[in-house]
């Protein structure tokens, strides 16, 4: 594992007011550069060759138009672990923003051992969000007292509707999802899947069986900010899903009918903004400041900066409640962000995850704390 004294031998060559903010070329990358350059930073997106138009050709920067002022290309995302690539970023005082996408492409191992980069947030925790990892989630989420579905063991356990999440065949990095209500249905339904090729049998063995929560699904935007020790909710969202959404406009007998053609797909497809009750706002703060504690404890120093709850409010009695089902301890993926609330009920404007991560990184620099944001 990279140490934070490496870390911090890198900042010590950095020249602080010339930083760049660096990310990979996929899930926010808009958001945190536009972000960046609205608190005058610069900014770098390191692309993979085939999906570079993006961020190289129709959002970079011209005048006073686009947020990317420089890319660099790369035939797999995996290469930017590369002492030349690396190397290149250090140059440039590259200050490097982890999300998901770089999770997936580059790996775990790599970004622990090999990612010798300053990383706004916690370069420790990342690993937490898979369910075969040790204190993972739920280990945190059990820790910490987040109330979230029951989780089962085996099948055999399996006494109402469960949601069974296994890996996708072919893109292990996304799960495939099918439901069973006893272990009779989750044996056949699983072969079902595998006779298909949506699922492995070794994916099968990794599978989680959790209990079916119904509710009205929304996803806890926070920003935790290690420099005024204050928790923010920056906004919420709901997720747009295929080919789900599609399914779920029709009708119950037309539903019936798509079903027996279609494989039900809940593949993210983009996010949707939306707002919750005001009485419901002390519940997911205390959810956020939950969380807060039990990283420090788990995972010190802590949760940094951005990090969203996932979860779904069921009805009571004796009134709402919330019951998380995943967690992501880096950037949040929805851009919509910003069109709640709640951030310019703080601030008097509403912030995106990206600006906000870019005023944290500017006061660090103006109290020289930049270290403290980093790891």
């Amino acid at each position: 594992m990279i140490t934070q004294d490496e870390i911090c031998g890198v900042l010590a060559n950095y020249a602080p007011k010339e930083l760049t903010i660096g990310i990979l070329g996929s899930h926010s990358a808009l958001d945190i550069c536009r972000g960046a350059k609205d608190l005058g930073f610069k900014t770098l997106v390191v692309c993979q060759k085939g999906r570079d138009k993006t961020y190289d050709r129709y959002f970079r920067t011209q005048g006073a138009l686009g947020v990317v002022d420089e890319t660099i290309v790369l035939d797999r995302f995996t290469e930017i672990t590369e002492e030349r690539v690396q190397r290149q970023m250090r140059t440039k005082n590259v200050i490097f923003i982890p999300h998901r996408s770089f999770e997936v492409y580059v790996g775990f191992d790599r970004i622990e051992n090999e990612f010798l980069l300053p990383l706004f947030g916690s370069r420790r925790m990342l690993r937490a969000e898979e369910r075969d990892a040790d204190r993972n989630q739920y280990y945190l989420m059990e820790k910490g007292g987040i109330p979230y579905p029951r989780v089962y063991k085996s099948p055999e356990e399996i006494d109402r509707l469960v949601l069974v999440k296994a890996p996708e065949a072919q893109r292990t990095y996304e799960r495939a999802f099918f439901f069973a209500s006893s272990p009779d249905e989750f044996y056949t339904n699983s072969q079902e899947m595998i006779r298909a090729g949506k699922i492995t049998e070794a994916g099968l063995k990794k599978a989680v069986i959790e209990e079916f929560v119904m509710g009205a699904q929304s996803n806890f935007n926070y920003f935790y900010s290690v420099l005024d020790d204050r928790l923010e909710l920056l906004g919420t969202d709901t997720r747009r899903q295929t080919n789900l959404d599609g399914i779920l406009r029709l009708p119950a007998s037309q539903q019936l009918e798509a079903l027996k053609y279609l494989d039900v797909k809940a593949i993210e497809a983009g996010h949707i903004a939306c707002t919750v009750k005001e009485s419901l706002l002390e519940q997911i703060f205390e959810l956020g400041e939950q969380f807060v504690r039990v990283a420090k404890d788990e995972y010190p120093p802590g949760i940094i900066g951005p990090f969203a709850l996932q979860g779904t409010f069921t009805p009571g009695p004796p009134k709402e409640t919330a019951v998380i089902f995943d967690i992501s301890m880096r950037v949040q993926g929805s851009p919509g962000t910003r069109f709640t609330p709640y951030s310019g009920y703080l601030y008097g404007e509403s912030l995106s995850v990206g600006k906000r991560v870019a005023l944290e990184l500017k006061k660090a620099i103006e109290s020289d704390r930049l270290a403290e944001t980093v790891t």
